[in-house]
C-alpha cells in the first residue's frame, strides 16, 4: 500500500501480482493432493542433489591420512609466515615447539585439528569455523590468524595457505550472540553437505541461550522436515575449578534428547555400528586424545550422510604432556574407535582384576595418574568411552566379558543429577541384562547432586575432586 500510495507502483501491478501468487499456491495445493508418498529427495534443494545414492549408507572409508600428508600440513601450518611478517615472540615459540613434535611424530590437540582441517581442504571441502574467539583460541591454543606486530591489520592465515588447489578455509571471530549465530551456522551447514562447519562455543556454558536451536532445529531437524546437517559444535567443557558458568557444557541436556534406545540390546552385525549413525539423530562425543579429536572430525564427512555432532571438547588437555597421539593413530587405514579399552597391566591379568572403571574424556588422565599412586594398576582396568552417542554397546559387551570378576564404575567429575550418569546407567543395565548379568550393577562415582554445575570456592572444588578419585577407587 504503502508503495502505491508513493505512486512507485500501480494498483494493477499489485492487483497482477496477487493474482500470480495465488495461482502459484493453487497450483501446488492441487499437486500436494495428488501425492501419496514422500521421497527424501523431493525436500532436498541442490547442491544436496547426487549427494544420496552414490555412496552405500552403510559403509564409511577410514579416515585416517597419509603421514606425509599430515607431515606437510603440521610443518605448515607450523612454520612463521613468509617475508618480513614479524609474528609475537609467544607465537614464535609456539610454532617451534609444534615443528618439534613433528619431528617426533607425535601431535596435541590444536596439531590435530589443524591436520584434520587441512587434509579435508585438500579433499576439496570447504571448512568454515566459526566462534566468539576462535581465531586465537579461547585458551590461547589455536592461532589459525596471526597477526603483524608492527603493521595494523595485516594477517596471515597458515591454512589458507596448505595448498594452491585447496578448498576455502574460513574462520572468523563472531559476536556475543550464541542465538543468533548458531541459527546462522546452522543454515550454512544445511545448504552444502560437501562442507564441514563449526561453531566452537567460548565456553561450553554459552551454548545455553541458543538453547531454542539446539532442541527445535539441531536435535530434531530431520525428524521434523527430513533435512540433515552435520553441523559440529565444540563446547570447552571441564570442572576445573573456574566456577558454575565456566565449568559444564550440560552434557546430560543433550544426551536427553538423543534418540537412543536403552530397554533393549540391539541386534549386532557386521553393519550395526554404520547402522547406529544413520539411525541417531546427533553424534556425541567426549574425546580424550587429539587422534581421537582428529578422526570423528573427518568422518563428518566420510559418512554417507550427515548427522549433527556434538564435542565436549578440553580445555586442560590442550596443553597436557599426556594428551598426545602419534602420526601411527592417525595415518592411512586409522578410523575414529568409540571407546579406548585399558592398555596396561590390567589388560594382560583380566581374570585378576576386581574393578573396570567407565568414563569419558580429560577425567580420565586423572584417574590414571590417581591409580598409579595407589598402586592399582594390575587392579582396576579404566575404559574410555569416546563416543557417548551412538552408544557402543557391542564394546562396552566386549569390556564387561573381559573382566567377568570386575566390579563395575562410572566414573565422572560432574555433579550426579548432571554430566552423563542418568544416561550410561540405563544403558549399561541393558547390556547387563543382555549377558544375563542381572544381578550386577554399576556403581556412581561422583559429586553429590547439586543444583548448581559447580562450585564458586576453590577450597571446596579441590575437596570434592579428592573425594571424587577416592572413591572412583574405594566406593
Amino acid at each position: 500500500r504503502k508503495l502505491v500510495d508513493e505512486n512507485s507502483v500501480s494498483e494493477s501491478f499489485v492487483e497482477e501480482l496477487n493474482d500470480k501468487y495465488d495461482a502459484i499456491l493453487t497450483e501446488a495445493y492441487k499437486n500436494a493432493e495428488k501425492e501419496v508418498k514422500m521421497y527424501n529427495k523431493d525436500w532436498l534443494d541442490s547442491p544436496w542433489s547426487g549427494f544420496f545414492g552414490t555412496r552405500s549408507e552403510l559403509k564409511c572409508d577410514p579416515t585416517g591420512a597419509p603421514e606425509e600428508v599430515l607431515k606437510h600440513i603440521g610443518t605448515q601450518f607450523s612454520t612463521p609466515p613468509p617475508g618480513n611478517f614479524k609474528i609475537h615472540p609467544g607465537i614464535k615459540r609456539i610454532l617451534k615447539s609444534r615443528l618439534e613434535m613433528i619431528e617426533n611424530r607425535s601431535v596435541d590437540w590444536a596439531l590435530a585439528e589443524a591436520m584434520a582441517f587441512g587434509s579435508l581442504l585438500k579433499e576439496g571441502i570447504h571448512v568454515r569455523l566459526s566462534g566468539q574467539d576462535v581465531e586465537r583460541g579461547t585458551f590461547s591454543h589455536r592461532h589459525h590468524v596471526l597477526h603483524h606486530q608492527t603493521i595494523d591489520k595485516t594477517t596471515y592465515r597458515p591454512l589458507c595457505h596448505l595448498y594452491p588447489d585447496q578448498a576455502p578455509y574460513t574462520v572468523c571471530n563472531s559476536s556475543l550472540s550464541e542465538y543468533a549465530v548458531l541459527g546462522f551456522e546452522l543454515g550454512f551447514s544445511m545448504t552444502n553437505p560437501n562442507a564441514l562447519v563449526i561453531w566452537e562455543a567460548q565456553f561450553g556454558d554459552f551454548f545455553n541461550t541458543a538453547q531454542c536451536i539446539i532442541d527445535q532445529f539441531i536435535s530434531s531437524g530431520q525428524a521434523k522436515w527430513v533435512r540433515q546437517s552435520g553441523l559440529v559444535l565444540l563446547l570447552p567443557h571441564g570442572m576445573e575449578g573456574m566456577g558454575p558458568e565456566h565449568s559444564s557444557a550440560r552434557p546430560e541436556r543433550f544426551l536427553q534428547l538423543v534418540n537412543s534406545e536403552s530397554e533393549q540390546f540391539p541386534q549386532i552385525d557386521e553393519d550395526f555400528t554404520m547402522k547406529q549413525l544413520h539411525d541417531i539423530n546427533m553424534i556425541v562425543a567426549n574425546c580424550s586424545t587429539p587422534a581421537s579429536y582428529f578422526h570423528i572430525l573427518r568422518r563428518q564427512i566420510a559418512l554417507p550422510f550427515r548427522k549433527p555432532l556434538i564435542i565436549f571438547s578440553p580445555k586442560s588437555l590442550l596443553r597436557h604432556p599426556e594428551a598426545k597421539s602419534s602420526f601411527d593413530e592417525m595415518t592411512a587405514e586409522t578410523q575414529f574407535s568409540p571407546i579406548l579399552p585399558d592398555s596396561g597391566p590390567a589388560a594382560n591379568n583380566t581374570q585378576n582384576v576386581r574393578r573396570l572403571v567407565f568414563c569419558t574424556g580429560k577425567v580420565y588422565y586423572e584417574l590414571t595418574k590417581e591409580r598409579t599412586a595407589k598402586g592399582l594398576e594390575n587392579d582396576v582396568a579404566i575404559t574410555r568411552i569416546e563416543q557417548l552417542s551412538p552408544f557402543p554397546f557391542d564394546k562396552i559387551r566386549d569390556e564387561i566379558q573381559k573382566y567377568p570378576n570386575a566390579e563395575l564404575v562410572w566414573s565422572q567429575e560432574e555433579h550426579k543429577n548432571q554430566g552423563y550418569w542418568s544416561y550410561i546407567h540405563p544403558h549399561i543395565d541393558c547390556v547387563l541384562n543382555h549377558l544375563n548379568l542381572s544381578q550386577k550393577k554399576i556403581s556412581y562415582a561422583g559429586r553429590a547432586v547439586s543444583p548448581s554445575t559447580a562450585t564458586g570456592s576453590k577450597h571446596v572444588h579441590k575437596k570434592e575432586h579428592a573425594k571424587h578419585l577416592n572413591d572412583t577407587f574405594h566406593n
